[in-house]
């Protein structure tokens, strides 16, 4: 779900990297090239707390969450 939401993101606003934000992960995404990017190092925090559910805090997102993701601004 990442990738879309990021992909999306590029092509609204054409900021074409991205870094992952997922505990021990620091790799950086160019979609203009289609390849890893050496990015900088970024100032903490570097990825959500290790314990934090995916997608977000535990009990603060829907259940539908994926459906509302999929038919936003249908």
């Amino acid at each position: 779900m990442t990738r879309q939401h990021a992909t999306a993101h590029w092509r609204d606003t054409g900021h074409p990297i991205i870094r992952s934000f997922e505990p021990g992960e620091d790799w950086f995404w160019n979609y203009a090239t289609n390849d890893y990017y050496d990015g900088p190092r970024l100032a903490a925090p570097e990825s959500r707390p290790a314990k934090q559910p995916v997608p977000g805090p535990r009990g603060r997102v829907p259940k539908d969450w994926m459906n509302r993701l999929r038919n936003r601004g249908h």
